[in-house]
């Protein structure tokens, strides 16, 4: 940490961002993995709260990476729910290496500290896995009114929207989520993935879609009802927007080029695009399989945001990964995505919060009316879902109300019949499963040091994850509230 900086730090909380940036201006610059040791000369992130000191509950600062532990990590006392769905044990403790993975979980007092290890005893609260949100859109964020989204929409940069994911990301953090998949945005979200792998922002781990692929004049073509002569150009297959088997295959190539871990199509129409009927089939069968192929060559999983049945059906039979919505199935569709294994990620929290936006006139007509007729129809298709076993992973759609709130979707999926064991297993395990990843979504010997410690029982009380008292990635301390 430069000197100027470390300077505003301790004399101003918070500090004029003016003030911010000419500290970090004074800084010099580089890029370093998570995993190294933090060394003079690295980026000095812009903070707006600094977490892991003494001071607790006042508005702090983000952690800077000098601010980090990268010593070993002892968590004593811990109550384990760890992810794999088996009960709750008490008196754990759990060493987390310099290399932030788990190397022990031992019953309280057999592990002996490493030298210069952290040792934090949690005195018995809760402690899980850190969570995984499957689907965010950590560079969006909701308006006022449906005015001020078509303003900012023009008038936004990408500095602007990775500037913004950055604050979204750090809010996402600190509610407890290591990790999210960003399912379509733009290429900056690619950018805000690599900072924080790089340690220049903190943030959860990111998988992105960068752009999300669909047809003209779909959910996916976000200059639906923007007059074609204020464009200086209309969206192409760069943006994502394609249409045929062969266009398609070009979208998912260059946003594969681009660095894309997962591609996201628009199955269907949607609650808050312009001009197309919310669950009307889009990309044709033949488009979805060329996508859909085209993906697993390269590796890549295929998340298909779908509402109406129809268009959930031809997803399916293509071969997508995830549906994201899901909002009218049937049971033959149901039977159909339990059979191939296909995920549903039911967002149902962003449902109701855009039902009662509709009703708080903060719309366009067209969403308002869009909104009032599949949010209902969301929370029924979940309950069915959920009743007939098919596996359902969590996410949000956070970006769609503010980020920070991504663990009020466990709570609306409980409220909808889910027991608490399992909402914790589809923001764990499950939704690792679904992400490909097999190192994260448990606390067991081999994984990411990825944690979050909560006061009481969350498995009798859903809502105690929306206020994590430490929360941990990678073995570092990024919440401290104990």
């Amino acid at each position: 940490m430069c000197a100027a900086h470390r300077l505003l730090l301790r004399l101003a909380r918070p500090v004029a961002a003016c003030s911010l940036a000419l500290a970090v201006a004074a800084c010099t610059t580089g890029a370093r993995s998570e995993s190294e040791s933090p060394q003079e000369g690295a980026v000095c992130p812009v903070p707006d709260r600094l977490v892991g000191t003494e001071e607790t509950g006042a508005s702090e600062l983000p952690p800077t990476m000098d601010d980090l532990h990268q010593a070993p990590l002892l968590i004593r006392g811990a109550r384990l729910i760890d992810g794999s769905g088996g009960d709750p044990v008490a008196g754990v403790d759990l060493l987390i290496d310099a290399r932030g993975t788990i190397a022990a979980i031992e019953r309280s007092g057999t592990i002996d500290a490493p030298a210069g290890a952290q040792v934090i005893d949690v005195g018995g609260r809760s402690v899980l896995p850190g969570l995984i949100d499957a689907h965010t859109h950590l560079l969006s964020e909701p308006e006022g009114s449906y005015p001020e989204l078509v303003t900012r929409t023009l008038k936004e940069s990408e500095a602007d929207r990775a500037l913004r994911g950055a604050a979204n990301a750090w809010a996402t953090l600190r509610a407890g989520f290591t990790t999210v998949r960003n399912v379509g945005g733009s290429l900056a979200d690619r950018a805000l993935r690599d900072a924080i792998v790089d340690g220049r922002v903190p943030g959860p781990r990111m998988l992105v879609a960068n752009y999300s692929i669909g047809i003209t004049g779909g959910h996916c073509d976000h200059s639906n009802s923007v007059n074609p002569e204020k464009l200086s150009r209309d969206p192409d297959f760069r943006e994502g927007i394609a249409d045929g088997p062969d266009a398609v295959r070009r979208a998912v190539r260059y946003q594969v080029k681009q660095g894309a871990d997962v591609i996201k199509v628009c199955a269907t129409g949607g609650v808050l695009s312009q001009g197309d009927g919310v669950g009307a089939p889009q990309l044709t069968p033949a488009e979805l399989r060329a996508i859909v192929d085209e993906a697993n060559r390269a590796g890549r999983k295929v998340a298909a945001h779908a509402h109406g049945n129809q268009g959930i059906r031809d997803a399916v039979e293509a071969g997508v990964h995830s549906i994201e919505h899901g909002s009218v199935l049937d049971r033959p569709t149901v039977a159909q995505m339990r059979r191939r294994g296909v995920f549903l990620v039911p967002t149902t929290y962003a449902g109701h919060y855009v039902e009662e936006a509709a009703f708080g006139g903060r719309l366009s007509p067209d969403s308002a009316a869009k909104a009032k007729a599949i949010a209902p129809k969301m929370r029924e298709s979940f309950q069915l879902a959920y009743r007939s076993g098919v596996k359902i992973a969590n996410g949000s759609d956070a970006g769609v109300f503010p980020h920070g709130d991504n663990a009020r979707e466990l709570a609306e999926m409980v409220a909808l019949g889910m027991t608490p064991k399992d909402a914790i297993l589809a923001a764990t395990s499950r939704a690792a499963e679904l992400l490909g990843l097999t190192d994260i979504g448990q606390l067991a010997v081999g994984f990411r040091g990825d944690l979050l410690v909560v006061d009481g029982d969350p498995l009798e009380d859903i809502s105690l994850l929306k206020d994590p008292k430490l929360v941990v990635k990678d073995g570092r301390v990024y919440v401290r509230d104990l």
